[in-house]
């Protein structure tokens, strides 16, 4: 699939926003409740960052070009750490209102018309999430996961909402509804430090994955045993979709440039095989010399 079509899902997202924040506004005009305050003022910050996500996504999918020529794949990086901060913002907001409510309570009302409204839109979030969250591993893209994890957030954050309504209506403690709303932020937090975390390191080039990496661990191996070869200085590292992975093939002196040229062409396409959306290079030395194994630290003096 052309990157560029990845925006759709951005909008698919900005839709279940708009639809989302509609619905929760009313149900909390309708009721007064903090809890469906705070699950509308997180879904604000699901629109900002699907906003942010297209945005991203339609930079990340132009080639590389002169001032760029490793792609713009990490301006993915920017969306979910920007959503990463939304997260922690809305946090805030929602814990100074339910502060505010637990010390000056205020009745919830037509607390059955809120439910239903917040499970409505929780279905939307839903689905939209699950497609989201397969989209993003289907097609590597850090944006679209961040943007469905939050979506999924939002999913649990009024599960919790709705609980909360049903024990106020059972119980008649209005209290509980501000108290599950603190409860929330707590959740939201939890989630906007981890985007931001993963986020931080696909912008200081994290390397591969472990299975990614043992993936082209037993490509090396495969060739070590089926010539007289070794490798060493393999370096990797991610940048959005894309993969970038190096390393150094230590050959026979006496082979030709010829014949080392094709078996590093081997190598580079058989990483490119097992490691989705990668670019492989290599680097010929001769085995025997030295120097050949004085350059495996990335920095040399």
């Amino acid at each position: 699939m052309n990157r560029s079509s990845l925006t759709r899902y951005a909008w698919l997202s900005i839709a279940a926003a708009v639809t989302t924040i509609a619905l929760k506004a009313g149900a909390y005009f309708l009721t007064g409740s903090v809890g469906l305050l705070s699950d509308a003022i997180e879904s604000v910050v699901n629109l900002l960052a699907a906003i942010m996500a297209l945005s991203m996504l339609t930079i990340a999918a132009r080639p590389p070009d002169e001032s760029h020529t490793y792609g713009h794949g990490k301006a993915e990086y920017f969306s979910s750490n920007l959503e990463g901060v939304l997260v922690l913002v809305a946090a805030a907001g929602i814990a100074v209102t339910a502060v505010e409510r637990i010390f000056n309570p205020r009745e919830i009302e037509q607390v059955g018309i809120g439910v239903v409204i917040s499970i409505i839109a929780s279905l939307i979030n839903f689905v939209v999430a699950r497609i989201l969250l397969k989209a993003g591993k289907k097609h590597a893209s850090i944006t679209l996961e961040a943007d469905g994890h939050h979506l999924m957030t939002d999913v649990w954050t009024s599960v919790g909402i709705v609980l909360g309504l049903g024990l106020v209506a059972l119980t008649g403690w209005q209290i509980l509804d501000p108290i599950i709303a603190l409860a929330v932020s707590v959740n939201i937090v939890y989630t906007g430090i981890k985007l931001i975390r993963r986020s931080v390191d696909g912008l200081m080039d994290a390397s591969l994955l472990p299975e990614e990496m043992q993936a082209v661990e037993d490509v090396l191996d495969k060739y070590r045993n089926e010539y007289e070869i070794d490798f060493h200085a393999l370096r990797t590292r991610q940048a959005g979709a894309r993969h970038f992975i190096s390393v150094h093939v230590l050959v026979p002196g006496a082979w030709t440039v010829h014949d080392a040229h094709h078996i590093a062409e081997d190598i580079e396409g058989d990483i490119r095989a097992v490691v989705q959306n990668s670019v492989a290079f290599t680097h010929l030395e001769p085995i025997e010399d030295e120097i050949s194994h004085d350059d495996i630290l990335l920095d040399r003096s």
